[in-house]
């Protein structure tokens, strides 16, 4: 089978769409042949090495993976003599390391879920790290309830777009802060009020709120504390690049360093993979009280140019690669 793979860390130019060997699944696992796939700025993380305090996990002198992706969409292909809640022919999405490829194997009772026959390929392979993250940052790390009013900064991306969604079927009062190109995207999500940060400050709004979620930019801790109620909690999801050394983790560091003096709860997390939160996500898809946005669409044997774009830093939700 065809797969995207890397021998070392770098630009998009080292990746290499090769031959190799096609998954065999285990006992418990199903073979899933991709039809789309997604990306996340963790997979440009991961492709570059970037930031260099991460190496110790992703690989101190090459990459410990070689394959790349991990959102993908496809159709059951085979399983494995335990599995019972998949056959072949069954359409799912999930996580899985190694999703730039035409088959991927997976767990059964891990990130895997059928997929609701009222979303595509495309848009349910949009959802699994992205949609994973927004879930527990709100409901786990947010501790989100009905009525709160919730300001979500960079509201647009990935991760953001599917928070404004979830925070509003939690029933919550939302508030996106997004740049001015992306502001009718944020209300078309349904958040309750936009601001745009080019034009104002929204932290000097007068506004207060009880769950703040970050998943871009730098405003500092002085400035979040203004907009943030004394019990607040706030979600710390990323941040800007930052520098090659610590990337998004310097600005993480001083927001951590600045909540010391006490106030709101600042929390950082990375998100967990599960088969429970992955049947959360298929129900929000299949009532339609979560859309995945699709930026741009490239086909497999485009899989560096799409890494170019996501590494720009503009991408208006998702960005999809066409497998099959």
């Amino acid at each position: 089978m065809k797969a995207a793979v890397r021998d070392r860390f770098g630009p998009p130019d080292v990746i290499e769409i090769r031959d190799v060997e096609k998954p065999t699944p285990a006992d418990d696992e199903v073979l899933v042949r991709v039809r789309s796939a997604s990306l996340n700025i963790a997979d440009w993380y991961g492709l570059t090495g970037t930031p260099y305090a991460g190496r110790a996990q992703m690989g101190l002198f090459g990459p410990k993976e070689h394959r790349l992706g991990t959102d993908y969409a496809g159709v059951v292909d085979e399983v494995g003599k335990d599995v019972t809640a998949f056959q072949p022919g069954d359409e799912v999405f999930g996580a899985r390391t190694g999703a730039f490829a035409e088959y991927v194997s997976a767990k059964e009772d891990r990130g895997i879920a059928l997929k609701p026959p009222t979303a595509s390929f495309e848009e349910a392979a949009a959802v699994p790290v992205a949609g994973l993250t927004a879930l527990q940052g709100l409901r786990d790390k947010g501790q989100m309830r009905e009525g709160q009013k919730v300001l979500i900064a960079g509201a647009s991306g990935g991760v953001g777009t599917f928070a404004v969604q979830i925070a509003k079927s939690f029933g919550g009062e939302v508030t996106a802060v997004c740049s001015t190109r992306n502001v009718e995207l944020a209300r078309s999500l349904g958040a309750d009020r936009v601001r745009d940060y080019s034009r104002e400050d929204f932290t000097s709004s007068g506004e207060r709120y009880d769950l703040g979620v970050n998943v871009n930019g730098n405003t500092p801790w002085s400035a979040w504390k203004r907009v943030l109620m004394p019990s607040a909690h706030f979600v710390l999801i990323g941040a800007s690049r930052g520098t090659r050394l610590l990337g998004p983790i310097s600005h993480v560091i001083r927001l951590k360093l600045g909540s010391l003096r006490g106030g709101p709860k600042v929390v950082f997390f990375i998100a967990k993979v599960n088969k429970a939160d992955m049947e959360t996500l298929r129900e929000l898809l299949a009532t339609g009280k979560m859309k995945p946005v699709v930026d741009r669409r490239y086909d497999f044997s485009e899989v560096a140019d799409a890494f170019r774009y996501i590494g720009e830093g503009h991408a208006r939700g998702k960005v999809v690669l066409e497998i099959a």
